[in-house]
This record gives C-alpha cells, structure tokens and sequence, in this order.
C-alpha cells in the first residue's frame, strides 16, 4: 500500500514539473505575492500553486481565500524550495543539478500552452477528484 502513495506522489510531482516547465517556457508563470494576487483578482490565473510550508500564515489564508473566491484550482506543494525550483528560481550547474535555489511560497499559471497534454490532464483529473 505504501508503494501505491510513493508512485502517486511521484506521478504528481512529475506532472507539476511539466505543466510549470511549460508555462515557463510560453513566459506564463507568474511568481511574487504582489503579482501572483494580481494575476488572480484580475481573473488571469488557471491554476494556483501553494507551498504548505510558507512561514506567513496571513500569506497562505490570502492565496487560498483568492483563488477559492475566482473559482481556481489550488494545488498544494509540499515545499517552497521545491516549488522554487519547479519554478525555474535557480541556476542549472553543467550537470544539470538545480544550484541558488530559491524559495517561493505561490506561483501562478496564466496560461497552459498545450491544453492536451497528459500532465495536465492528469492535474486536472485529480483536482476533480478532490
């Protein structure tokens, strides 16, 4: 059973990677408290990303409160380091190792790009199953 949580939580993860790599390729990624707000008040945002380990609860009660106002899917992301790194804050070494990695508590997607792809439709999928 325990393997079964492992290869979902892998899956997961892999799918945020991708739908982010892609929004941050199409320059759809929005980062910063201020701009992700503004992103979302503005009714732009597809998809809110959360760190649940943000130090400002005030910070986490206002994206959440947001994006369940404007109706936009929240997704909760385990680590803000991590979600820094997904999000493209930081240097990439010659091996290919994430160096100067930094944290972001929120990051929005203004725009998916490919609609079809498998991540997302794999996010979406278990969005709706929340």
């Amino acid at each position: 059973m325990s393997t079964e949580v492992a290869t979902e939580e892998i899956t997961t993860t892999f799918a945020i990677k991708e739908v982010l790599k892609n929004a941050r390729g199409r320059g759809s990624l929005v980062r910063g408290l201020h701009e992700v707000a503004k992103t979302i008040e503005s009714g732009n945002a597809k998809l809110v990303f959360l760190a649940e380990n943000c130090d400002e609860p005030a910070y986490k009660k206002l994206i959440q409160a947001l994006a369940k106002e404007k109706g936009i899917p929240l997704v909760l992301v385990a680590d803000k380091k991590e979600l820094g790194e997904m999000a493209g804050l930081c240097k990439i070494d010659k091996d290919g190792n994430a160096r100067k990695v930094v944290k972001a508590s929120s990051v929005v997607v203004s725009n998916f790009g490919d609609e079809n792809s498998a991540s997302l439709a794999f996010l979406k999928k278990s969005l709706g199953e929340q």
